[in-house]
């Protein structure tokens, strides 16, 4: 297989051995982290094995490693394609000076910069923005259910495709560099994944806001000796019309930064008083 020759030849950095530890080692990449430079600490540590068999000598490692404690803020899930990446630039840049060939270390910082924003846009939108939320429905429905298989669903759905990612990042940011990145920027292909991502995730909050959403009222008017059934002239407006409007009330108080805590209360009391007069 094409991909095993590239992580078991000899002269690349990248055997079989260092490919597991980065692997591992990117899983804590917010072990450390701080506002002032983010990832940093937890992207450095993932170099380190493939930093200590490029550089034995300690100084030379120590600087190398040195480069990779600026700022840095992505996706943790799409994090190894970039880790990836910066291997085979230090790889190129420890070969150009070994030939007498200047190299440029700054270089493997811009790389990275370059890299992080677009590639976390993609990662938010699948990661955050779809898959966590199609996994949360589908769990939250079936664990409202009493069945064990919301929690176990729930892990599936966002872990095997971010297991997938992230073990299949590293080696294609290794293999192919930079230009990976560039080929599919120039053929459209990442900003139809984003689009493709933005819109599949409205459509998942948009089913859970009518099935996970549950608001009734049983007002119940009479005029001129007709009943009329508050609910009826909801349901007769749109199909989910009190589920909606909460939900998108809710979203506009966090947006002016009320407080969860605080509108979680108001939520409790307009219930309570609402259920008390046979309003809600």
């Amino acid at each position: 297989m094409a991909d095993e020759k590239v992580l078991t030849n000899e002269e690349s950095v990248m055997s079989p051995d260092i490919f597991k530890k980065t692997f591992w080692r990117s899983f804590p990449l917010q072990a450390c982290f701080f506002y002032e430079r983010m990832q940093n600490v937890g992207f450095a540590y993932q170099m380190i094995p493939a930093l200590k068999k490029l550089y034995p000598d300690k100084e030379e490692a120590s600087e190398a490693l040195k480069r990779h404690l600026v700022i840095f803020n992505t996706t943790p899930a799409i994090v190894t394609f970039i880790t990836g990446v910066a291997i085979a630039m230090e790889e190129k840049l420890k070969k150009a000076k070994e030939n007498g060939e200047g190299g440029d270390p700054e270089s493997v910082n811009a790389v990275k910069t370059a890299l992080m924003g677009p590639l976390a846009g993609i990662g938010d939108s699948f990661f955050w923005g779809t898959f966590r939320i199609i996994g949360a429905g589908i769990g939250c429905s079936l664990a409202a259910q009493g069945s064990i298989l919301g929690a176990i669903l729930f892990l599936l759905i966002y872990n095997v495709p971010h297991l997938l990612v992230r073990y299949f990042g590293l080696k294609i940011g290794y293999r192919s560099g930079i230009s990976f990145l560039g080929n599919m920027s120039e053929g459209g292909v990442i900003a139809a994944l984003s689009e493709v991502a933005k819109v599949l995730g409205l459509v998942v909050v948009g089913s859970m806001c009518a099935s996970m959403v549950s608001l009734a009222s049983p007002l119940v008017l009479n005029i001129g000796g007709a009943e009329i059934v508050v609910q009826d002239i909801f349901d007769g407006i749109i199909s989910g019309f009190l589920p909606l409007a909460l939900t998108f009330g809710t979203y506009k108080l966090l947006q002016k930064g009320f407080k969860t805590t605080t509108i979680l209360w108001g939520m409790i009391i307009v219930g309570i008083v609402g259920s008390v007069l046979g309003i809600l």
